[in-house]
């Protein structure tokens, strides 16, 4: 039928064309809408989750919440739908993720959420798997993640009091969020998405300071339009304290203790019940032994939290990897904070490369009777690829890498990392710090445990020890004349947990003494590694060849040739001591021979056919060649207790 005819005008030629073209273009604009918002394009939606009896329903229909946990930001953007594929397929019906602020919020007031950042991608891509969503946003996490998703530039103010109505927490948290929940909130159910409910904060209850504090984070995501269901998520112990009203209480744990489940059952008489995060596995600390979880033993706890006919959420249904300087350090109990190693591996259901695992399979059969239909096929598993050993060719020493950091500081005193007046003033974050003063005599050096977290100690750019919170002196060997002395002070991760995190400053905190007499007059150098300082070195003219020794700390440059399409693989660094590995600029985290983990994943799509720059920092000794091999080496295990 023609144009002219269903309007019931005669148009001219021009007419014609002219309305084709508008109804073309209008054609475009819905077809970006849908594309970029599929939610948009559903009919409305009716009644989305709700906790008013002792089930929970979903379109007024009964409905248990079988979830899993996978962290958008520790994993690569490419494998975002292979893993939630992977999900799907085990019978799992909820994705339940946290989110960072101290990556979507670098530096104050500069927001990041594109790329591998792109939450609004990562709720469309569970939208079209038919996964639903329990948004975790903080502004606090925890997650075995550096300072538990905050930003470091909080810790620039002196009187910071974190997770409390502070104002200059709260103003942060506000201004985080205004630019954050407006992003998700067309993805809530009531609007068509994924989002069937929202945490308020996280595990507060282990922390509680400040009885206000929940009832603002909650008006905080009230106020900025999220309407689905409200929860919280504490340890038994953390019920008594973190709960807020109007948002359903649930519990974490990972060994079933029924008199844990009736006492939620007394604080929440007729509501669903469900474990927030039943801990599939744990994690592991640098110098200690790697966790594992007996499938066995996890699914029969599964089991049972089924039969009781609570909700679950497996946490962590996939780890994946803490790259770069992100994983965090563990503190209570402790008599000084350990840092966490690279891999998120969790010993979980599917394993940080992506694979199936047997608490997978076992799993998937048991999920499999709680639903009508057939579960999906199983995805292809990833492929891999050992390379071939690849020579080291340069090296460039430390001291020859400061041209392609940011001018030093001078400061009369030792001035903490977040404070330093860096990054446009917001402090730097991760990474080492350089203090360097003169002296004029030897003697005994004490820390008075003012360095966080470890120290190389060098006298004119030749090292003499270690300092960190167990080794607090040490002798500084006589010299004639004025000397260099320095300290390079890594942060190898801040507390997560605990009642310690506004004490988490990093670098020298405080005064370093020698022979009782107080260092001063100092010159500082950040060195936080940040992408644009690895470009900057690697096309520096100051590479050395290997011919020539190299002292250290030093940066190793080598290339990796890739024939094919690249696959996964796993790096390993026997005969180095510590340090942190770079490939085609991504910073893939650190590496330390103490162990347990001794190899680093290497994602294939970080990869390109040819050759790939890799790029290593060694604080103390190199073997001259990076091994490749197809599978991880966690290092020796412990079982959970």
């Amino acid at each position: 039928m023609e144009i002219s005819s269903i309007l019931g005008v005669r148009l001219s030629l021009k007419q014609r064309y002219f309305l084709l073209l508008c109804i073309g273009a209008l054609a475009i604009v819905a077809y970006q809408i849908t594309r970029d918002h599929p939610q948009r394009a559903r009919m409305k939606r009716g009644e989305g989750l709700r906790a008013n009896s002792s089930q929970f329903s979903l379109e007024k229909q009964p409905f248990r919440i079988l979830g899993g946990s996978v962290h958008y930001f520790r994993v690569p953007r490419t494998y975002w739908e292979d893993r939630l594929l992977k999900m799907k397929a085990c019978g799992i019906n909820t994705l339940t993720t946290y989110v960072p602020w101290n990556l979507h919020e670098p530096e104050r007031g500069v927001f990041d959420f594109e790329e591998d950042l792109d939450l609004e991608a990562y709720l469309r891509i569970a939208a079209s798997l038919g996964l639903w969503v329990i948004l975790r946003p903080g502004p606090y996490i925890c997650a075995e993640w550096d300072f538990g998703g905050l930003p470091s530039w909080l810790l620039r103010d002196q009187n910071m009091k974190l997770r409390t109505t502070y104002s200059g927490f709260t103003d942060a948290v506000n201004s985080f969020f205004d630019e954050l929940i407006k992003r998700v909130t067309p993805y809530q159910y009531s609007q068509g998405g994924p989002i069937i409910a929202v945490q308020v904060e996280n595990e507060y209850g282990s922390y509680a300071k400040d009885d206000k504090y929940m009832p603002f984070i909650k008006e905080a995501l009230l106020s900025r339009g999220i309407t689905e269901l409200l929860l919280t998520s504490d340890n038994k112990d953390g019920l008594k304290l973190g709960g807020v009203k109007g948002a359903l209480e649930t519990i974490n744990f990972q060994r079933l203790d029924i008199n844990e489940i009736k006492y939620l059952d007394e604080i929440q008489p007729q509501k669903p019940k469900m474990v927030m995060e039943y801990w599939s596995g744990w994690f592991d600390l640098w110098g200690g032994l790697h966790h594992v979880f007996p499938a066995e033993d996890m699914v029969s706890v599964v089991r049972e939290i089924l039969k009781l006919d609570m909700s679950i959420n497996l946490y962590m249904f996939h780890g994946g990897t803490n790259f770069g300087f992100m994983n965090g350090a563990f503190a209570v109990g402790l008599p000084a904070p350990e840092p966490m190693v690279t891999s998120y591996d969790y010993d979980a259901p599917l394993s940080e490369a992506g694979d199936y695992t047997t608490k997978y399979h076992l799993l998937r059969n048991l999920f499999s009777s709680y639903h009508n239909q057939p579960l999906p096929e199983l995805p292809a598993t990833q492929e891999r690829r050992a390379h071939q050993s690849i020579v080291v060719q340069q090296h460039l020493s430390l001291w020859d890498s400061f041209h392609s950091t940011e001018r030093p500081f001078k400061s009369e005193r030792p001035i903490n990392m977040e404070n330093l007046p860096v990054n446009n003033n917001n402090g730097q974050s991760y990474g080492y710090t350089l203090y360097e003063t003169v002296i004029t005599s030897g003697g005994t050096l004490n820390s008075k445990n003012n360095i966080r977290d470890r120290a190389l100690v060098f006298v004119d750019k030749q090292y003499v020890g270690i300092l960190d919170y167990k080794v607090q002196e040490l002798v500084i060997p006589d010299g004639k004349g004025s000397r260099t002395l320095g300290f390079l002070v890594e942060n190898c991760g801040r507390v997560n947990y605990g009642m310690t995190l506004d004490e988490q400053r990093k670098g020298l905190v405080g005064d370093v003494e020698l022979n009782l007499n107080v260092l001063r007059g100092f010159i500082i150098h950040s060195l936080d590694m940040k992408p644009g300082f690895v470009k900057s070195l690697h096309t520096t003219g100051s590479w050395v060849p290997m011919q020539q020794q190299p002292s250290f700390p030093a940066f190793f440059q080598g290339k990796l040739y890739v024939n094919s399409s690249p696959k996964d693989t796993f790096i390993k660094l026997p005969g180095w001591t510590k340090g942190v590995v770079f490939i085609n600029g991504r910073n893939l985290g650190r590496y330390w021979s103490i162990g347990p983990q001794q190899t680093l994943y290497v994602p294939g799509p970080w990869l390109h056919r040819g050759d790939n720059q890799v790029m290593v920092f060694e604080e103390q000794e190199a073997d001259g060649r990076l091994q490749f091999t197809n599978g991880p080496d966690y290092g020796m295990t412990v079982d959970v207790q």
